[in-house]
Protein backbone atom coordinates (compact mmCIF):
# COMPACT_ATOMS: atom_id res chain seq x y z
CA UNK A 1 0.00 0.00 0.00
CA UNK A 2 1.09 3.54 -0.75
CA UNK A 3 2.03 5.74 2.19
CA UNK A 4 1.68 9.50 2.41
CA UNK A 5 5.41 10.12 2.08
CA UNK A 6 5.37 13.75 0.92
CA UNK A 7 1.66 14.64 1.12
CA UNK A 8 -1.59 13.16 2.42
CA UNK A 9 -2.98 10.76 -0.17
CA UNK A 10 -6.73 10.36 -0.77
CA UNK A 11 -8.95 7.34 -1.35
CA UNK A 12 -12.50 6.17 -0.52
CA UNK A 13 -14.34 3.08 0.68
CA UNK A 14 -15.48 1.74 -2.68
CA UNK A 15 -19.10 1.89 -3.81
CA UNK A 16 -20.12 4.79 -6.07
CA UNK A 17 -23.50 5.59 -7.62
CA UNK A 18 -24.22 3.36 -10.62
CA UNK A 19 -25.97 4.72 -13.73
CA UNK A 20 -29.66 3.88 -13.75
CA UNK A 21 -29.36 1.57 -16.77
CA UNK A 22 -26.64 -0.43 -15.01
CA UNK A 23 -28.55 -0.66 -11.75
CA UNK A 24 -31.67 -1.88 -13.55
CA UNK A 25 -29.75 -4.41 -15.62
CA UNK A 26 -28.04 -5.92 -12.59
CA UNK A 27 -31.21 -5.95 -10.50
CA UNK A 28 -33.29 -7.52 -13.26
CA UNK A 29 -31.04 -10.49 -13.89
CA UNK A 30 -28.73 -10.91 -10.94
CA UNK A 31 -25.49 -10.12 -12.79
CA UNK A 32 -26.39 -12.34 -15.78
CA UNK A 33 -25.97 -9.48 -18.29
CA UNK A 34 -22.21 -10.08 -18.01
CA UNK A 35 -22.78 -12.74 -20.67
CA UNK A 36 -24.16 -10.17 -23.13
CA UNK A 37 -21.49 -8.52 -25.37
CA UNK A 38 -23.39 -5.23 -25.59
CA UNK A 39 -23.73 -5.00 -21.83
CA UNK A 40 -20.07 -5.86 -21.35
CA UNK A 41 -19.03 -3.09 -23.73
CA UNK A 42 -21.25 -0.54 -21.99
CA UNK A 43 -20.00 -1.67 -18.56
CA UNK A 44 -16.40 -1.28 -19.71
CA UNK A 45 -17.11 2.30 -20.78
CA UNK A 46 -18.90 3.05 -17.51
CA UNK A 47 -15.95 1.77 -15.45
CA UNK A 48 -13.56 3.89 -17.52
CA UNK A 49 -15.68 6.97 -16.87
CA UNK A 50 -16.00 6.39 -13.12
CA UNK A 51 -12.23 5.89 -12.77
CA UNK A 52 -11.51 9.07 -14.72
CA UNK A 53 -13.97 11.05 -12.58
CA UNK A 54 -12.26 9.92 -9.39
CA UNK A 55 -8.89 11.04 -10.70
CA UNK A 56 -10.33 14.35 -11.93
CA UNK A 57 -11.65 15.03 -8.42
CA UNK A 58 -8.24 14.45 -6.86
CA UNK A 59 -8.58 10.86 -5.63
CA UNK A 60 -5.13 9.23 -5.57
CA UNK A 61 -6.09 5.63 -4.78
CA UNK A 62 -8.99 4.69 -7.05
CA UNK A 63 -11.27 1.72 -7.71
CA UNK A 64 -13.95 0.69 -10.22
CA UNK A 65 -16.85 2.08 -8.18
CA UNK A 66 -18.02 -1.53 -7.65
CA UNK A 67 -19.84 -1.23 -10.98
CA UNK A 68 -19.88 -4.95 -11.74
CA UNK A 69 -21.99 -5.87 -8.69
CA UNK A 70 -25.50 -5.05 -7.54
CA UNK A 71 -25.11 -6.07 -3.89
CA UNK A 72 -23.48 -8.75 -1.78
CA UNK A 73 -26.46 -11.12 -2.05
CA UNK A 74 -26.68 -11.37 -5.84
CA UNK A 75 -22.95 -11.05 -6.25
CA UNK A 76 -22.27 -13.99 -3.93
CA UNK A 77 -25.00 -16.08 -5.55
CA UNK A 78 -23.25 -15.68 -8.90
CA UNK A 79 -19.71 -16.39 -7.69
CA UNK A 80 -20.00 -18.99 -4.94
CA UNK A 81 -21.61 -22.38 -5.59
CA UNK A 82 -23.58 -24.12 -2.86
CA UNK A 83 -26.31 -21.51 -2.47
CA UNK A 84 -29.91 -21.30 -3.54
CA UNK A 85 -32.72 -18.82 -2.96
CA UNK A 86 -35.25 -20.15 -0.47
CA UNK A 87 -38.46 -18.60 0.89
CA UNK A 88 -38.22 -17.12 4.36
CA UNK A 89 -40.19 -19.36 6.71
CA UNK A 90 -42.36 -17.96 9.45
CA UNK A 91 -42.87 -14.29 10.21
CA UNK A 92 -40.98 -11.89 7.97
CA UNK A 93 -38.37 -9.81 9.79
CA UNK A 94 -38.79 -6.03 9.85
CA UNK A 95 -36.15 -4.02 7.96
CA UNK A 96 -34.50 -2.99 11.24
CA UNK A 97 -33.91 -6.57 12.45
CA UNK A 98 -30.15 -6.19 12.12
CA UNK A 99 -30.03 -3.03 14.29
CA UNK A 100 -31.94 -4.24 17.31
CA UNK A 101 -30.04 -2.31 19.98
CA UNK A 102 -31.03 0.92 18.26
CA UNK A 103 -34.54 -0.30 17.46
CA UNK A 104 -35.20 -1.42 21.04
CA UNK A 105 -34.46 2.08 22.29
CA UNK A 106 -36.12 3.99 19.44
CA UNK A 107 -38.90 1.67 18.25
CA UNK A 108 -41.41 4.45 17.37
CA UNK A 109 -38.74 6.13 15.24
CA UNK A 110 -37.95 2.93 13.34
CA UNK A 111 -41.61 2.06 12.87
CA UNK A 112 -42.26 5.55 11.51
CA UNK A 113 -39.24 5.73 9.22
CA UNK A 114 -39.23 2.05 8.28
CA UNK A 115 -37.72 1.12 4.94
CA UNK A 116 -36.54 4.64 4.07
CA UNK A 117 -33.69 4.32 6.59
CA UNK A 118 -31.92 1.50 4.83
CA UNK A 119 -31.42 2.78 1.30
CA UNK A 120 -32.85 1.99 -2.11
CA UNK A 121 -34.70 -1.29 -2.35
CA UNK A 122 -34.84 -1.96 1.37
CA UNK A 123 -37.96 -3.57 2.70
CA UNK A 124 -39.52 -6.90 3.51
CA UNK A 125 -37.79 -9.79 1.72
CA UNK A 126 -39.58 -13.05 0.92
CA UNK A 127 -36.45 -15.03 -0.05
CA UNK A 128 -33.03 -15.50 1.46
CA UNK A 129 -29.82 -16.78 -0.08
CA UNK A 130 -29.27 -20.10 1.68
CA UNK A 131 -26.25 -22.40 1.80
CA UNK A 132 -27.49 -25.92 0.94
CA UNK A 133 -24.25 -27.63 -0.15
CA UNK A 134 -20.46 -27.32 0.23
CA UNK A 135 -19.30 -23.88 -0.86
CA UNK A 136 -16.82 -23.35 -3.68
CA UNK A 137 -15.74 -20.42 -5.83
CA UNK A 138 -17.12 -20.38 -9.37
CA UNK A 139 -16.77 -16.69 -10.24
CA UNK A 140 -13.45 -16.65 -12.07
CA UNK A 141 -14.92 -15.69 -15.46
CA UNK A 142 -16.92 -12.76 -14.10
CA UNK A 143 -14.06 -11.68 -11.87
CA UNK A 144 -11.76 -11.65 -14.90
CA UNK A 145 -14.15 -9.27 -16.65
CA UNK A 146 -14.00 -7.05 -13.57
CA UNK A 147 -10.19 -7.13 -13.52
CA UNK A 148 -9.90 -6.50 -17.27
CA UNK A 149 -12.35 -3.60 -17.19
CA UNK A 150 -10.50 -1.95 -14.32
CA UNK A 151 -7.07 -2.45 -15.88
CA UNK A 152 -8.31 -0.92 -19.13
CA UNK A 153 -9.92 2.00 -17.29
CA UNK A 154 -6.63 2.90 -15.60
CA UNK A 155 -4.82 3.44 -18.90
CA UNK A 156 -3.91 7.09 -19.35
CA UNK A 157 -5.21 8.06 -15.89
CA UNK A 158 -3.00 9.68 -13.25
CA UNK A 159 -3.31 7.80 -9.98
CA UNK A 160 -1.09 6.52 -7.17
CA UNK A 161 -2.63 3.12 -6.56
CA UNK A 162 -5.65 1.01 -7.51
CA UNK A 163 -7.78 -1.24 -5.30
CA UNK A 164 -10.75 -3.57 -5.63
CA UNK A 165 -13.13 -4.51 -2.79
CA UNK A 166 -14.38 -7.99 -1.96
CA UNK A 167 -16.66 -8.99 0.93
CA UNK A 168 -15.26 -10.44 4.14
CA UNK A 169 -16.40 -13.86 5.38
CA UNK A 170 -18.10 -12.41 8.45
CA UNK A 171 -20.30 -10.16 6.36
CA UNK A 172 -21.04 -13.01 3.94
CA UNK A 173 -22.16 -15.16 6.86
CA UNK A 174 -24.49 -12.37 7.95
CA UNK A 175 -26.16 -11.64 4.59
CA UNK A 176 -26.70 -15.33 3.79
CA UNK A 177 -28.07 -18.30 5.75
CA UNK A 178 -26.50 -21.65 6.61
CA UNK A 179 -28.62 -24.76 6.11
CA UNK A 180 -25.77 -27.15 5.35
CA UNK A 181 -22.85 -26.91 7.76
CA UNK A 182 -23.24 -28.42 11.22
CA UNK A 183 -21.78 -25.42 13.05
CA UNK A 184 -21.92 -21.74 12.22
CA UNK A 185 -18.16 -21.56 12.59
CA UNK A 186 -17.81 -24.28 9.94
CA UNK A 187 -19.97 -22.14 7.65
CA UNK A 188 -17.85 -19.06 8.40
CA UNK A 189 -14.56 -20.80 7.59
CA UNK A 190 -16.06 -22.41 4.48
CA UNK A 191 -16.94 -18.91 3.30
CA UNK A 192 -13.35 -17.84 3.97
CA UNK A 193 -12.08 -20.67 1.76
CA UNK A 194 -14.67 -19.94 -0.92
CA UNK A 195 -13.86 -16.23 -1.23
CA UNK A 196 -10.09 -16.79 -0.99
CA UNK A 197 -9.58 -17.32 -4.77
CA UNK A 198 -11.12 -13.90 -5.40
CA UNK A 199 -8.76 -12.28 -2.90
CA UNK A 200 -5.79 -13.98 -4.52
CA UNK A 201 -6.82 -13.05 -8.06
CA UNK A 202 -7.22 -9.36 -7.20
CA UNK A 203 -3.73 -9.19 -5.70
CA UNK A 204 -2.16 -11.28 -8.47
CA UNK A 205 -3.67 -8.84 -10.98
CA UNK A 206 -1.58 -6.10 -9.39
CA UNK A 207 -4.31 -4.36 -7.41
CA UNK A 208 -4.69 -3.80 -3.69
CA UNK A 209 -7.41 -5.86 -2.09
CA UNK A 210 -9.95 -4.20 0.20
CA UNK A 211 -11.70 -6.68 2.47
CA UNK A 212 -15.14 -5.20 3.15
CA UNK A 213 -16.35 -6.55 6.49
CA UNK A 214 -18.70 -4.10 8.26
CA UNK A 215 -20.12 -7.02 10.24
CA UNK A 216 -17.05 -6.87 12.50
CA UNK A 217 -18.35 -3.65 14.05
CA UNK A 218 -22.02 -3.78 13.15
CA UNK A 219 -22.93 -7.24 14.52
CA UNK A 220 -23.05 -5.82 18.05
CA UNK A 221 -26.33 -4.13 17.12
CA UNK A 222 -27.96 -7.47 16.35
CA UNK A 223 -26.43 -9.65 19.07
CA UNK A 224 -28.28 -8.04 21.94
CA UNK A 225 -27.65 -10.84 24.47
CA UNK A 226 -23.86 -10.54 24.29
CA UNK A 227 -21.61 -8.77 26.74
CA UNK A 228 -18.66 -6.78 25.41
CA UNK A 229 -16.30 -9.62 26.37
CA UNK A 230 -18.45 -12.16 24.54
CA UNK A 231 -18.60 -9.93 21.48
CA UNK A 232 -14.84 -9.54 21.51
CA UNK A 233 -14.47 -13.32 21.46
CA UNK A 234 -17.04 -13.51 18.65
CA UNK A 235 -15.08 -10.93 16.64
CA UNK A 236 -11.77 -12.71 17.24
CA UNK A 237 -13.18 -15.75 15.42
CA UNK A 238 -14.29 -13.57 12.49
CA UNK A 239 -10.82 -12.05 12.26
CA UNK A 240 -9.35 -15.55 12.24
CA UNK A 241 -11.61 -16.33 9.26
CA UNK A 242 -10.37 -13.25 7.39
CA UNK A 243 -6.78 -14.24 8.04
CA UNK A 244 -7.45 -17.75 6.74
CA UNK A 245 -8.78 -16.26 3.53
CA UNK A 246 -5.73 -13.96 3.33
CA UNK A 247 -3.06 -16.58 3.98
CA UNK A 248 -0.14 -16.20 1.61
CA UNK A 249 -1.18 -12.68 0.57
CA UNK A 250 1.28 -9.97 1.65
CA UNK A 251 -0.33 -7.65 4.21
CA UNK A 252 1.00 -4.61 2.33
CA UNK A 253 -1.38 -5.50 -0.53
CA UNK A 254 -4.46 -5.55 1.72
CA UNK A 255 -6.67 -3.01 3.48
CA UNK A 256 -9.61 -3.77 5.75
CA UNK A 257 -12.77 -1.68 5.73
CA UNK A 258 -15.27 -1.93 8.55
CA UNK A 259 -17.98 0.43 9.78
CA UNK A 260 -21.07 0.71 11.94
CA UNK A 261 -23.62 0.30 9.18
CA UNK A 262 -24.96 2.45 6.39
CA UNK A 263 -28.27 3.65 7.68
CA UNK A 264 -29.53 6.95 9.06
CA UNK A 265 -30.46 6.48 12.69
CA UNK A 266 -29.43 7.20 16.28
CA UNK A 267 -26.56 4.66 16.35
CA UNK A 268 -26.55 4.74 20.15
CA UNK A 269 -26.36 0.94 20.04
CA UNK A 270 -23.01 0.90 18.22
CA UNK A 271 -20.04 -0.88 19.80
CA UNK A 272 -17.30 1.52 20.87
CA UNK A 273 -14.19 1.47 18.69
CA UNK A 274 -12.06 1.15 21.83
CA UNK A 275 -13.69 -2.19 22.58
CA UNK A 276 -12.62 -3.79 19.27
CA UNK A 277 -9.63 -1.83 17.94
CA UNK A 278 -7.09 -4.32 19.34
CA UNK A 279 -8.93 -7.09 17.48
CA UNK A 280 -9.07 -5.16 14.20
CA UNK A 281 -5.31 -4.68 14.43
CA UNK A 282 -4.92 -8.49 14.22
CA UNK A 283 -6.19 -8.65 10.62
CA UNK A 284 -3.27 -9.38 8.27
CA UNK A 285 -3.81 -6.14 6.40
CA UNK A 286 -1.60 -3.08 6.52
CA UNK A 287 -4.51 -0.70 5.87
CA UNK A 288 -7.40 -0.02 8.26
CA UNK A 289 -10.35 1.98 6.92
CA UNK A 290 -13.01 2.96 9.42
CA UNK A 291 -15.55 5.69 10.15
CA UNK A 292 -14.25 8.93 11.62
CA UNK A 293 -16.62 11.64 10.35
CA UNK A 294 -20.07 10.67 11.56
CA UNK A 295 -21.17 12.44 14.76
CA UNK A 296 -21.50 9.23 16.78
CA UNK A 297 -17.87 8.23 16.25
CA UNK A 298 -15.84 11.31 15.31
CA UNK A 299 -14.59 11.66 18.88
CA UNK A 300 -12.91 8.27 18.68
CA UNK A 301 -9.72 9.72 17.23
CA UNK A 302 -8.72 9.63 20.90
CA UNK A 303 -8.73 5.83 20.75
CA UNK A 304 -5.55 5.91 18.66
CA UNK A 305 -3.77 7.78 21.46
CA UNK A 306 -4.55 4.97 23.89
CA UNK A 307 -4.19 2.14 21.34
CA UNK A 308 -1.45 3.35 18.99
CA UNK A 309 -1.38 2.24 15.37
CA UNK A 310 0.98 -0.76 15.16
CA UNK A 311 4.20 -0.43 13.20
CA UNK A 312 3.61 -0.99 9.50
CA UNK A 313 -0.10 -0.18 9.60
CA UNK A 314 -1.75 2.61 7.61
CA UNK A 315 -4.84 4.37 8.95
CA UNK A 316 -7.57 5.42 6.50
CA UNK A 317 -9.96 7.50 8.62
CA UNK A 318 -13.24 8.53 7.05
CA UNK A 319 -13.00 12.30 6.75
CA UNK A 320 -16.16 12.39 4.62
CA UNK A 321 -19.51 11.05 5.82
CA UNK A 322 -21.34 8.71 3.44
CA UNK A 323 -24.90 9.25 4.64
CA UNK A 324 -25.29 13.00 4.64
CA UNK A 325 -25.64 15.33 1.68
CA UNK A 326 -23.72 18.06 3.48
CA UNK A 327 -20.46 18.63 1.61
CA UNK A 328 -17.70 18.89 4.19
CA UNK A 329 -15.64 22.07 4.12
CA UNK A 330 -12.01 21.47 3.05
CA UNK A 331 -10.81 23.13 6.26
CA UNK A 332 -12.81 20.64 8.33
CA UNK A 333 -11.31 17.80 6.29
CA UNK A 334 -7.85 19.25 6.91
CA UNK A 335 -8.48 19.53 10.65
CA UNK A 336 -9.52 15.90 10.82
CA UNK A 337 -6.47 14.75 8.87
CA UNK A 338 -4.01 16.80 10.89
CA UNK A 339 -5.50 15.41 14.10
CA UNK A 340 -4.88 11.84 12.96
CA UNK A 341 -1.46 12.62 11.50
CA UNK A 342 -0.31 14.10 14.80
CA UNK A 343 -1.21 10.82 16.52
CA UNK A 344 -0.34 8.15 13.95
CA UNK A 345 2.38 9.91 11.93
CA UNK A 346 1.69 11.82 8.75
CA UNK A 347 3.13 9.09 6.53
CA UNK A 348 0.70 6.56 8.05
CA UNK A 349 -2.53 8.45 7.29
CA UNK A 350 -4.51 8.34 4.03
CA UNK A 351 -7.73 10.35 3.70
CA UNK A 352 -10.81 8.19 3.21
CA UNK A 353 -14.60 8.06 3.53
CA UNK A 354 -16.77 6.53 6.23
CA UNK A 355 -18.29 4.12 3.71
CA UNK A 356 -19.22 4.06 0.02
CA UNK A 357 -20.58 7.34 -1.35
CA UNK A 358 -23.16 5.43 -3.40
CA UNK A 359 -25.52 6.35 -0.56
CA UNK A 360 -25.49 10.14 -0.97
CA UNK A 361 -28.45 11.83 -2.65
CA UNK A 362 -26.87 12.39 -6.07
CA UNK A 363 -23.53 11.61 -7.77
CA UNK A 364 -22.79 15.34 -8.02
CA UNK A 365 -22.66 15.43 -4.22
CA UNK A 366 -20.14 12.58 -4.18
CA UNK A 367 -17.90 14.43 -6.64
CA UNK A 368 -18.17 17.62 -4.59
CA UNK A 369 -17.22 15.68 -1.47
CA UNK A 370 -14.22 14.18 -3.24
CA UNK A 371 -13.04 17.60 -4.38
CA UNK A 372 -13.42 18.88 -0.81
CA UNK A 373 -11.36 15.94 0.45
CA UNK A 374 -8.63 16.57 -2.11
CA UNK A 375 -8.46 20.24 -1.15
CA UNK A 376 -8.54 19.35 2.55
CA UNK A 377 -5.69 16.90 2.04
CA UNK A 378 -3.72 19.65 0.28
CA UNK A 379 -4.29 22.04 3.19
CA UNK A 380 -3.35 19.37 5.72
CA UNK A 381 -0.20 18.56 3.75
CA UNK A 382 0.84 22.20 3.77
CA UNK A 383 0.57 22.25 7.54
CA UNK A 384 2.17 18.85 8.12
CA UNK A 385 5.09 19.31 5.74
CA UNK A 386 5.64 23.03 6.29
Amino acid sequence: MKRSLDRILTTHAGALEQPEWLRQALAASGDRPHNDPTFRSELRQAVAEIVRKQADCGIDIVNDGEFGKENFHRYVARRIAGYEWRPIEGETEPPWASVLRDANDFRPYYEKRGNTLFGRGAGLHTERLTCVAPLSYTGRAELQIELDNFRSALEGVQYEEAFLPAPGPSTLSQVTVNAHYQREEDFLFALAEAIRPEYQAIVEAGFCLQVDDPHLAMAWQELTDMSVAQYQAYTEVRVEAINRALRGIPPDRVRLHTCWGSWVGPHTGDIALEDIIHILYKVNADGLSTEAANPRHEHEWEVFERAPLPDGKILIPGVLSHFTDFVEHPKLVAQRLVRYARIAGRENVVAGTDCGLRRVGHPDIAWAKFRAMAEGARLASQELWS
